[in-house]
């Protein structure tokens, strides 16, 4: 073991490296290669034959099922349970083509399934042509001598997730690899660990299970004489010795015999162009090739969001031979370099742990991404959309892609290129042991190459990693294993995601780091032979941290983290989201209903707990307004629970304090909802945001003033995410709950505040600062506080209580009115106050849209809002749907 404090340095991808994008358009072989798609409409059955019915390729059973109106909507109240039976039969796909003479007579024909969903046996004309196991993989086979004149036969049968789940941890009887089950309240089913699926389908703490079935990717026959471009990933890599860029340029290639010819690469914009004699083997080979930039001082590089543009490149590709055009393609590339950098810090024990992107050192603002539908196929792009620029206009800058759920599609991360959304991408193993039998780690290994091809080419990706807390399980004891078969665990453990996908990692893709789990303490874990003792210690790597009993208002309950990965609260969504799932009777919080879809234990009573610290919990003898109140109360406590921790984050990048700091990372759990019903998520399923991301846009802002107690000190720093160093000031605003005019303003001297750090630029007892303001006690003042230069404010307005909401004295109902009006912009909403109101928040039922500020605190007289529509509406329709609520309102 390596002592601490020594003067080792890991800093992982020094290589310097990055990145292009996707595959955008396949090659073409002198116009003689044909594509026939096969997706479309398919028959579906299931195992006796008492089911028939059309169902879409891509699509799953429970889509068809419900299209062709033998389900209800499976959100709809209890039917997650209803349609339990979905998931325990047999169900066959069947197609009929035809395959004309001239693709019958290519050198080679390809049957090609994008995404099998999971377990099947493929036949082509009663002959079984493969049998598939893995959700998460591509498959193709040659089957030129399998077709034949007029109809061809395809037909897919799939075997019950469930029980082939069940069968093969029967099968694997040496020793239990847990969790056997999920816990009771999940409502889920059993050994997904066995199965090479989204793990959450068969349920989780925040979503239903539906373990699915079906085609859920695009199939389609590949016929060619001479070659096919299966793939295209370019990699920009930078020397930085030589201050050069090249791109490593990689075609994965299938060729009918062995073919010699040249392929051009070329970046116009760049004036870079080679061309190189080659030779393709037959079959599937990988080709490489690298793209020298001749100007590389004028590559303009990829930044993350608030940190700078996204400018894209272009690379051709065109390959030849004997003159003629055998394959042509182009890809979008962007460059910039990625470390994570891992290195003592001086005056403390441990490492750090941050990204430096391009050279600077980036503090990620984000949150963890899941599955946004239990269908996949029920996903539109125009959803995945509005979820990523959601995340954008809330001023982040990077998502975890959640090793539960799955590898996400192509338009993901091609949108996070777009938007500046730096991606942690796990692997999909989450939270159990999983068998390493050589029929598992076989088809997980192709999985691994698959995705990897897949996905390098694109910047947003910054780091890979190999599970989600599995080595937190193993190391914590999760699952109460036996001291004495720890060592099998360890090495089951060491197999999958050491010598297989991290050897398989670094040998795809040198160009950004790898790391084994996540939380984990990173090179120390390493160094303790992949599991450290404890991969919480906060003075290495990333954490996840969850207390709903501790009180979530005092920062000191929180850990002083290098990086937090995974943090959070619940809170219900909106009454106008549960709705449509539910019906009059479920509209309390004690229903069947509410019990039914809480998936975590004891969450609705966690949820008032930790509201009742700090507020009144609604009493209204109306059962439908304390509901709909109760739903807000929660929002309301999740909002002011993930500010406090995140800004304690986000202030402690500067700092360390007895060993702890430089916090460089805030990620809370999560962003989006799988379905209706409460859950972690600052966006509700549909795209509506919560009290919570509307308390991000400001909580992440690029300069940020955050204000916390200390030994009944008030502090306030500064925080920036700017390059460019600034001079602020703290003004401070002193209210009495019962006047909206200020009793008092305080400012600080201006102080320098360094770019990409927090300061502190304002410090006062807390008695003192009311002592001079004359007439305010903690009971009766509450405080706001902004930041300002010479120029004026410098980022949002924030808020400080001095006691909890529930003890101010004087806080009045606010009669806040409301006016709605359109013009040349769209819709504004103009509130009008009576007296101060914390939490205001705006809602207009069913009507999609968003406002430009919601559940903030009202200090003044007026206040206008505007609200985005998605939907065609009108003030009047607006303003009959508008909802005004403030935290006096509920009690």
């Amino acid at each position: 073991m390596t002592p601490r404090g020594n003067s080792r340095v890991c800093v992982f991808a020094v290589s310097f490296c990055l990145f292009s994008g996707v595959l955008t358009g396949f090659s073409s072989v002198t116009d003689r290669r044909q594509t026939v798609s096969l997706s479309g409409k398919w028959r579906l059955t299931n195992g006796n034959g008492s089911v028939s019915l059309p169902a879409e390729v891509p699509g799953c059973v429970h889509s068809a099922l419900q299209q062709q109106g033998y389900i209800q909507d499976p959100y709809f109240r209890f039917n997650d349970v209803s349609y339990r039976w979905i998931a325990f039969d047999n169900w066959t796909y069947t197609t009929t083509f035809t395959a004309s003479t001239q693709l019958r007579t290519k050198q080679k024909v390809q049957l090609v399934f994008d995404g099998v969903d999971t377990v099947a046996t493929i036949w082509l004309n009663e002959i079984i042509v493969w049998k598939t196991d893995n959700m998460f993989r591509t498959y193709d086979f040659s089957v030129r001598d399998l077709l034949k004149d007029g109809d061809n036969e395809l037909r897919v049968s799939f075997l019950s997730p469930v029980l082939y789940a069940s069968e093969r941890r029967k099968a694997h009887s040496a020793y239990r690899v847990p969790p056997e089950c999920p816990p009771d309240v999940q409502k889920g089913e059993c050994h997904v660990n066995f199965i090479r699926k989204e793990q959450s389908s068969f349920s989780w703490d925040w979503g239903p299970s539906f373990p699915t079935t079906g085609l859920w990717k695009d199939v389609r026959l590949e016929a060619f004489d001479v070659l096919q471009l299966l793939q295209v990933s370019s990699v920009p890599l930078y020397n930085s010795s030589l201050s050069q860029w090249r791109v490593q340029v990689e075609l994965l290639v299938d060729a009918v015999q062995t073919t010699n010819g040249r392929i051009t690469l070329s970046i116009a914009e760049l004036d870079s162009e080679q061309t190189f004699q080659t030779q393709f083997l037959p079959g599937k080979t990988k080709n490489s090739f690298t793209l020298h930039i001749n100007t590389s001082s004028q590559v303009k590089l990829w930044w993350p969001n608030g940190h700078g543009d996204q400018p894209v490149y272009h690379l051709a590709v065109g390959g030849f031979q004997d003159g003629f055009l055998i394959l042509n393609t182009k890809s979008k590339v962007y460059f910039r370099t990625v470390e994570l950098v891992q290195e003592p810090i001086v005056a403390s024990p441990g490492l750090s742990f941050y990204f430096r992107i391009n050279g600077k050192p980036v503090f990620l603002k984000g949150s963890n991404w899941i599955p946004a539908h239990s269908f996949q196929d029920q996903l539109t792009p125009a959803v995945l959309r509005n979820l990523l620029q959601s995340a954008v206009d809330a001023s982040m800058n990077a998502l975890r892609v959640w090793g539960g759920g799955v590898y996400e599609q192509d338009l993901f991360y091609s949108i996070c290129d777009e938007m500046g959304i730096m991606v942690w991408q796990d692997f999909m193993f989450a939270c159990a042991m999983y068998p390493t039998e050589d029929d598992f780690i076989q088809t997980v290994r192709e999985e691994v190459i698959q995705q990897v091809q897949r996905l390098k080419s694109h910047p947003s990706i910054i780091i890979w990693s190999g599970n989600n807390e599995n080595e937190a399980a193993l190391a914590t004891d999760w699952f109460s294993i036996p001291v004495s078969q720890r060592p099998l665990y360890l090495k089951d453990y060491v197999t999958l995601y050491v010598n297989n996908i991290r050897a398989i990692v670094q040998e795809e893709d040198q160009s950004r780091p790898f790391l084994v789990s996540s939380p984990t303490n990173g090179a120390e874990s390493e160094q303790e032979g992949w599991v450290a003792a404890n991969p919480y210690d906060p003075h290495y790597g990333d954490t996840h941290f969850y207390s709903y009993i501790l009180d979530c208002w005092d920062w000191r309950n929180f850990p002083r983290t290098r990086f937090a990965s995974e943090y959070g609260f619940q809170s219900w969504p909106s009454f106008s989201t549960l709705q449509p799932v539910s019906i009059k009777e479920d509209w309390s919080y004690t229903s069947n209903f509410t019990s039914h879809r809480q998936h975590h234990e004891n969450g609705n009573q966690q949820m008032l707990l930790q509201a009742g610290l700090h507020f009144h919990l609604p009493n209204s003898t109306d059962n439908l307004k304390r509901f709909t109140d109760t739903l807000y109360i929660t929002q309301v406590m999740q909002a002011q629970c993930v500010k406090t921790q995140t800004e304690f984050y986000r202030r402690s990048q500067s700092e360390i304090i007895e060993g702890k700091g430089h916090t460089m990372g805030a990620l809370y759990w999560q962003l989006n909802d799988i379905w209706q019903a409460p859950s972690w998520s600052s966006i509700e399923f549909g795209g509506k945001w919560k009290m919570l991301h509307y308390f991000a846009q400001s909580f992440f802002a690029a300069v940020l003033p955050v204000g916390f107690e200390d030994d009944d000190t008030l502090f306030i720093y500064a925080v920036s995410d700017l390059s460019r160093d600034l001079k602020l000031r703290a003004v401070v605003t002193v209210y009495s709950w019962t006047d909206l005019d200020p009793v008092c303003t305080l400012k600080s001297d201006p102080l320098p505040v360094p770019g990409g750090s927090a300061a502190a630029i304002f410090k006062q007892p807390v008695a003192a600062l009311l002592a001079g303001c004359g007439r305010c006690t903690r009971l009766t003042c509450l405080l706001t506080f902004h930041l300002e230069d010479s120029s004026g404010q410098q980022g949002p307005t924030n808020h400080h209580f001095l006691c909890s909401p529930k003890d101010a004295q004087g806080l009045q109902r606010p009669n806040i009115t409301a006016e709605v009006q359109e013009d040349k912009t769209g819709y504004t909403v103009t509130l009008h106050s009576a007296s101060v109101a914390p939490f205001v928040w705006l809602d207009v039922g069913n009507i999609p849209g968003r406002f430009s500020s919601n559940g903030f605190l009202m200090a003044s007289r007026n206040r206008t809002v505007s609200f985005t529509a998605w939907r065609p509406t009108s003030v009047a329709e607006l303003s009959r749907s508008l909802t005004v609520t403030s935290l006096r309102d509920v009690y």
